[in-house]
């Protein structure tokens, strides 16, 4: 009993209404986004509806593009608004995403639906990231970043599967299920409580509108002169940080080095190693499922010892591992560094991302987190352009000791962000 009392006094902040229902939508909006992008739309689209591979590739661009531009002015707004009600806009947003996905076959339709995917879940990680960090402080950022990693990766990587599970001669069981799911996270939304960040919504805004309207009187453009404001929240925002230029091109590195890895892994798999799915799915186990072992105990001995360097341990087994893998030949031995890998990118999620939230001053925090996504989200989006011209033009090797080497730039970068000694950015 007192060891219960004991894990509830250090944990509770993980365990507030405000954590748990972000870290829950976080977990079904991911659950219903990676369904639809991994498991329905490329083969819905290509056997169903008849589109190009052309048409395909712009449906999956159009979400990531949406999601990744409109992270920095979602930071804002929730500095402005607060967290609940751009995760509500954000969510229900998505809902009709899926409404119209599910509902129309033509192919203007279908793009619009994945562009407001994008749209609505791009307040996703700024309202679960700044709001899970600022709720827990400064002791807990290690474990709490783990944990939303955990919620992130669980969700997108059920949700292909579950999803297969609805699939038959229709898709009509899966789209029930996706539109039954979009509605429970609408629910989730509504009756989120309220964060530590509440300005008082979109009132607040609407009434700081309508004064400002009447602060002209005719004299200029209201509109140009809110995005002048937004403009200028964000250059504050960004001298505030106060840190060595490293950071800029580490947070697109970071990312960047995944990406060259997404669109290659299932390749090099099936036509290279030759797996059987059976055999796949082992390689998959051993690096997301490990991953996901190891994240919170990570997460833990970072709060307790610091991440430094569990930083450069990750960082630098990953890169050794990515650098070599692909001139191994035994199979058993290729499946020992995946799992390495594993271990690596666990060491470097918390780490990394106790480091940045420890920069994040708290003033303007969703602003700067939201900036940073999107740094974070270009690496995602350039990654996989990167890596398939690499493949096709220089072999299969190449976007593996590529993401390798960025790592290791990575590693370098590293040393010169420190939370201690900041360095002011003229």
């Amino acid at each position: 009993m007192n060891a219960l009392r004991t894990f509830w006094v250090n944990h509770r902040a993980f365990f507030s209404p405000f954590v748990v229902m972000l870290l829950a939508i976080m977990f079904v909006v991911e659950f219903v986004k990676g369904a639809i992008l991994v498991s329905i739309l490329p083969v819905y689209m290509k056997s169903v509806i008849g589109a190009t591979t052309f048409v395909i590739g712009w449906t999956m661009a159009l979400q990531y593009i949406g999601d990744n531009l409109f992270r920095s002015p979602i930071g804002w707004l929730i500095d402005k608004a607060g967290y609940k009600p751009v995760m509500l806009a954000g969510v229900a947003v998505t809902a009709v995403s899926v409404v119209i996905f599910v509902t129309f076959t033509q192919y203007g339709w279908i793009l619009l639906s994945c562009a407001l995917l994008g749209i609505g879940t791009s307040p996703l990680w700024p309202c679960v990231i700044s709001g899970a960090t600022e709720s827990v402080g400064e002791q807990g950022r290690g474990t709490v970043m783990s944990i939303i990693y955990v919620s992130w990766m669980t969700g997108v990587g059920l949700g292909p599967i579950v999803i297969n599970l609805f699939i038959n001669d229709t898709y009509t069981p899966a789209f029930r299920l996706l539109l039954a799911l979009m509605a429970a996270s609408v629910v989730l939304a509504l009756f989120m409580p309220a964060g530590p960040k509440e300005k008082g919504g979109f009132r607040k805004l609407a009434a700081d509108w309508r004064a400002e309207r009447a602060r002209l009187h005719g004299r200029g453009n209201l509109f140009a002169r809110l995005l002048g404001k937004m403009r200028r929240y964000m250059e504050e925002a960004r001298h505030e940080i106060n840190v060595h230029w490293a950071i800029y091109p580490a947070l697109f590195a970071q990312t960047f080095a995944l990406g060259l890895l997404t669109p290659v892994l299932t390749l090099y798999a099936r036509t290279v190693l030759r797996l059987t799915p059976v055999q796949y799915s082992l390689f998959l186990i051993a690096g997301g499922a490990i991953t996901v072992l190891f994240l919170i105990p990570v997460g833990k001995l970072v709060d307790r010892w610091g991440g430094r360097w569990f930083l450069r341990i990750g960082i630098l087994l990953a890169s050794f591992t990515l650098l070599t893998v692909t001139f191994v030949q035994s199979i058993p031995v290729v499946l020992a560094l995946v799992a390495l890998v594993g271990i690596g990118y666990a060491m470097i999620i918390p780490s990394w991302s106790a480091l940045i939230a420890s920069i994040v001053p708290e003033e303007k925090r969703a602003a700067i987190w939201g900036f940073f996504l999107t740094i974070e989200g270009t690496g995602n989006v350039i990654g996989p352009i990167v890596s398939g011209k690499l493949w096709d033009s220089f072999g299969h090797r190449v976007p593996f000791v590529a993401s390798g080497v960025v790592l290791a730039v990575l590693f370098v970068l590293q040393l010169f962000i420190s939370p201690r000694r900041r360095i002011m950015v003229k």
